[in-house]
């Protein structure tokens, strides 16, 4: 375990914990019951019969039970810890994730945890990665869109704050941008330069935002009455070289694109070196531009247009959720957060030199 004091953050790659506290799955087995009654219990809805409540609560009494951890560690001047949940590849993107959670983490009193895991990983797996002694969850893309993720830190009774996964299920806190919409708008506005042979390389398709963002593309070109070239669709990783890989196999096409739309900025980065690699230039020869606004978008060149979502202030908005709910737990209201996103017009698009 790596511990940086004055940042108030720890980063693991595997659990080092002390004694163990009790769970909610352990009071739902002493009650006999199921964690999602516990939770419901605990949460005080009234769908919950009288007899299980009362049993349900007599097994938290006997256990010494506390869904509120974290209240507690604050009234004896103890840490409360916040964890982030990190299995994107993107360092970039993980970059921005910080500098919003490390912000808030201190002016809140915090501390914050960075627990790494594979961006595969199972239910199974990341069951035994979760750790009562985390008084709070923030998860971001992929991981909060693995199937079961929702039930799972449900039925372990941990507050959580879902970033960027497009679902609205209610029982979280979701904090993103309108991916849909976000998507739209560049794929319109490189129509509005004279685009019409416009490429997208989409992210893990089991991804939310891949394919939400897929959607806005389709739909972008469809209410330009633009044919969607399926040829022009390909599928990358979020990484640089997919994005590489992805670039080279759309310019060596018969007909290739003269706009490339990728997905989020490190496949954008990749598909100016396949550019490059072709004896091409950007944006004369093709246009490129990304989703993100990461810190590559500014740092490759030409300067990647694209779409600024804003990361730090994503994780900044889940920490000070977190504080209110983990304060005061009855008071907490699961919805979706919308947040603003913006057009950055760069210098690597531009009207086509030929269409």
């Amino acid at each position: 375990m790596l511990i940086n004091s004055l940042l108030g953050i720890f980063v693991t790659d595997k659990k080092e914990r002390g004694k163990p506290s009790i769970t909610l799955i352990d009071v739902a087995k002493h009650a006999g019951v199921s964690p999602m009654t516990v939770s419901r219990v605990l949460n005080n809805l009234s769908i919950v019969k009288s007899a299980t409540k009362e049993k349900v609560l007599a097994s938290v009494a006997a256990l010494d039970y506390s869904p509120n951890q974290a209240a507690r560690s604050l009234a004896s001047g103890g840490t409360t810890q916040i964890c982030l949940l990190y299995g994107n590849p993107s360092s970039a993107y993980l970059g921005e994730l910080l500098v919003g959670a490390l912000e808030a983490v201190g002016k809140h009193g915090l501390q914050l945890i960075v627990n790494r895991v594979p961006s595969d990983i199972s239910i199974e797996e990341l069951q035994k990665n979760l750790d009562s002694s985390w008084d709070g969850l923030i998860i971001p893309a992929p991981i909060s869109d693995l199937e079961g993720i929702r039930r799972l830190v449900e039925e372990e009774g941990f507050p959580t704050v879902f970033l960027e996964c497009g679902e609205v299920s209610g029982r979280a806190h979701d904090i993103g941008i309108d991916d849909y919409q976000a998507s739209k708008d560049m794929t319109e506005y490189l129509i509005s330069l004279g685009h019409r042979r416009i490429a997208f390389i989409q992210g893990p398709p089991n991804h939310r935002t891949s394919t939400m963002r897929l959607s806005g593309f389709h739909d972008g070109l469809a209410d330009a009455d633009v044919e969607v070239d399926k040829e022009l669709i390909v599928e990358g990783a979020f990484t640089y070289r997919s994005g590489m890989q992805a670039g080279l196999n759309l310019l060596e096409a018969s007909n290739p694109p003269t706009a490339i739309f990728a997905g989020n900025d490190d496949m954008a980065a990749g598909v100016l070196a396949a550019v490059s690699e072709k004896g091409l230039k950007v944006p004369k020869d093709v246009s490129v531009v990304g989703f993100d606004d990461s810190p590559i978008a500014t740092t490759v060149w030409p300067h990647l247009t694209t779409i600024r979502q804003p990361l730090a202030e994503m994780t900044e908005y889940a920490v000070r959720l977190l504080s209110e709910v983990i304060k005061e737990p009855g008071k907490q209201m699961k919805k979706t957060h919308l947040l603003e996103y913006s057009l950055q017009m760069r210098d690597s698009a531009c009207p086509p030199t030929k269409t």
